[in-house]
């Protein structure tokens, strides 16, 4: 079958014609994909910087496709444990080191195949399993964000990011966002958001205070400096969640502001089967559609990377592998 190989670090990735998976295990089902999504990690998995790489594996945490008949999505999630506070030692996500989603079949434990909500195309069901389950977990799992609250959400035009916004939305909340491109900041305004800025700007953590005040929650996936302006938007009592850190280390952070305000920071990655249960039940209530950037061919995949390293994306990078 066709499927997209992390080869190693000196050729990346190739695209393999008749690759061969082997037996499945008797947990195992196979899904025929039609369309599976890009997300950081594979970008991350390509430049050497994850743990646990294994040659040889296909990528690809997301997918959409067909099981006996039905329209199937996949929690890319495996092993999560018996906890519902933290996953297990034996949690692993497809397309490292397990067999991912860019390929024309793959292999899953039946326990983690879902009926794809009715509302939702290929490319749309596609892009919401993991940015789905992420955003869910960060919002409500662990902020635990109420109807009427004020949620901030950095990076406004990745996927989590935009489901963040969306499922807040939906349960009534007021939601604000900042992003670094005037043209994103545009298109989340169409969103119907409550507020954005642009984070470039030297001073836009007191521009926002200004304008919005502070924030009940705020959903952050960069870290570095700016995180230390985030806390000062956070209200007394409030809580931060962490789900990324492409910005790096954070300096200069003030321990002082954290106690005396009471602040809750939290680290977020993923999610537990229940999150992605009630995350389904939240996109199916309210009609939650993913934002799709673009889709690209399989035979197209390293353009559909670059399209997600260029950081000019609203929304997800799609593969499409079949047709129907």
């Amino acid at each position: 079958m066709r499927a997209i190989l992390y080869k190693n670090q000196d050729q990346g990735f190739i695209l393999s014609d008749n690759f061969e998976r082997g037996d499945s295990r008797p947990d195992e089902i196979d899904v025929r994909v039609n369309a599976a999504a890009l997300n950081k990690r594979d970008e991350f998995i390509l430049q050497g910087m994850y743990p646990g790489i294994t040659e040889n594996v296909i990528l690809g945490s997301d997918a959409a496709g067909w099981w006996k008949d039905q329209r199937v999505l996949i929690n890319p999630g495996l092993q999560w444990g018996n906890s519902q506070r933290v996953q297990s030692s034996d949690f692993n996500i497809l397309g490292m080191p397990t067999h991912g989603t860019f390929s024309e079949w793959v292999k899953v434990p039946q326990q983690n195949v879902y009926p794809v909500p009715t509302h939702l195309d290929w490319e749309q069901a596609a892009a919401l399993p993991l940015a789905g389950l992420t955003a869910y977990r960060a919002l409500f799992a662990r902020g635990e964000l109420k109807p009427g609250q004020k949620v901030l959400v950095t990076g406004g035009g990745g996927g989590v990011a935009l489901l963040c916004i969306q499922m807040a939305k939906a349960i009534g909340a007021s939601v604000f966002a900042t992003t670094g491109s005037e043209e994103k900041r545009g298109r989340l305004k169409d969103f119907g958001i409550n507020g954005t800025v642009n984070y470039r700007e030297l001073e836009w953590d007191k521009e926002l205070k200004k304008a919005h005040g502070s924030f009940d929650l705020i959903i952050d996936s960069a870290g570095g400096d700016g995180l230390k302006k985030l806390i000062g938007l956070t209200k007394p009592g409030g809580n931060i969640v962490i789900y990324g850190g492409t910005k790096g280390k954070s300096d200069g952070i003030s321990p002082q502001l954290i106690f005396w305000r009471q602040l809750n920071i939290m680290g977020t990655s993923m999610g537990s089967d229940r999150d992605f249960r009630e995350m389904l039940e939240l996109v199916e209530q309210h009609g939650i559609v993913p934002v799709v950037d673009s889709v690209y061919p399989l035979e197209e995949f390293g353009r559909a990377l670059e399209r997600l390293k260029s950081k000019e994306h609203f929304g997800k990078v799609v593969i499409k592998i079949h047709e129907s």
